[in-house]
């Protein structure tokens, strides 16, 4: 009997979450500033992908068309989905509270845990499918350059007298700069970034009342976690010489609170062609998930006790 009560209330919970996802998806959906960002991202993919340079090498070709194709579609990608999930988070509660949908919601009544999960989820499910249709353009703006590139490649090298063993290691090594697993990798990090700062705003918006504000502190922790890494390392060796201990449980503690971005600095790498080690994404994966858990349980935490 108590374990039917149980799945019982599981499936209740799952239910409601989905329930508020799917409204929050679609109450996102139709904000301006979702078409806006998608747009911008059409347009710099589009562009890039009609922009082809001259080169004076075959292999050039390759290794600067495609990395340049991957460099503009991630960076699009990155800007996209951190802008989108702070900003789109940082609307939730002050227009549900301005709409009184709020009241209606924890009035039937519904945990306030499964109010905030579910807000996020509908964030996180509205960046998801954005990355998913952008990576769409991407990789089918890589495929038909990357046959344009081989063939001009072929053209150039045969003209050069390549061998016909240079010319299918050529081939090779543009055909690996292409479409890969790697890349799709990529686009994973990028979203587990997005969810980080997703989960982020939504804490931040807990306590205050301005979606300015959520908005400014979730971009300043985004820039701070870039340069946490450099300023981990410099306090250690500054505190080697007295209280290492102390400095080394400080520095622990301040990575355990403010995510560390430089981790998702591989996206570098993939641009440049080398390949994304499954444990390095699931390392990110794991660091992904915990913070978003992490700020969803904070934010469960003070969203707790407010009165509304």
């Amino acid at each position: 009997m108590k374990s039917s009560l149980s799945k019982l209330r599981k499936r209740s919970h799952c239910r409601r979450i989905l329930v508020i996802s799917t409204h929050a998806f679609t109450q996102l959906a139709r904000m301006k500033v979702f078409y806006f960002l998608a747009i911008f991202a059409g347009i710099t993919l589009a562009s890039n992908f009609f922009d082809l340079p001259q080169h004076a090498g075959p292999e050039a070709v390759g290794a600067n068309v495609l990395s340049s194709i991957k460099s503009w579609s991630l960076g699009a990608m990155t800007l996209f989905s951190v802008v989108l999930s702070v900003v789109a988070t940082a609307l939730l509660l002050p227009k549900d509270v301005e709409d009184r949908t709020l009241y209606t919601i924890l009035a039937k009544p519904v945990p306030r845990i499964d109010y905030l999960a579910g807000k996020l989820l509908g964030v996180l499910l509205l960046v998801f499918v954005s990355l998913a249709l952008m990576d769409l353009l991407m990789v089918l703006a890589l495929q038909i350059r990357t046959s344009m590139v081989v063939a001009e490649q072929a053209a150039m090298a045969s003209a050069m007298g390549y061998t016909p063993d240079a010319l299918a290691s050529l081939r090779a090594e543009t055909l690996a700069n292409g479409p890969n697993g790697s890349l799709q990798g990529a686009v994973l990090v990028v979203f587990f970034r997005a969810a980080i700062m997703a989960s982020l705003a939504l804490l931040i918006s807990t306590f205050s009342t301005s979606t300015l504000f959520t908005t400014i502190v979730s971009f300043a922790v985004y820039f701070i976690g870039h340069f946490q890494a450099d300023a981990r390392d410099f306090y250690l060796q500054a505190g080697q010489a007295g209280q290492g201990g102390f400095s080394r449980f400080a520095s622990l503690a301040v990575s355990l609170v403010l995510p560390d971005f430089q981790l998702f600095n591989v996206i570098d790498a993939v641009i440049e062609g080398q390949a994304l080690p499954w444990l390095m994404l699931g390392k990110i994966a794991f660091v992904g998930v915990y913070y978003a858990l992490f700020f969803t349980l904070a934010s469960w935490f003070i969203f707790a006790d407010k009165e509304f």
